[in-house]
């Protein structure tokens, strides 16, 4: 067993990528990442640990409730995954 995978094994982590060398496996958190940096992380400047877990809660619940998608019909994830029920 390789020593990544050992690790994996042992803190009970699932590996992300289910095919050898497909890169669209981990596109929609590529993507989450990608908007994270880019709308809030390098927009500020976080001097602790507690400031930088306080900016991911935020921006979570911003992307989440608020951040309107225009793949999503113009809507937030919350209020697509919502509409139809």
């Amino acid at each position: 067993m390789h020593h990544r995978n050992h690790s994996l094994v042992t803190s009970k982590i699932k590996a992300s990528m289910s095919r050898k060398g497909n890169c669209w496996d981990n596109a929609c958190m590529e993507n989450l990442f990608s908007h994270f940096k880019s709308e809030c992380f390098h927009l500020y400047s976080h001097q602790t640990a507690e400031e930088v877990k306080d900016a991911v809660r935020r921006y979570i619940r911003f992307y989440n409730y608020q951040r309107f998608q225009e793949k999503l019909n113009n809507l937030s994830p919350y209020e697509y995954r919502t509409q139809a029920s």
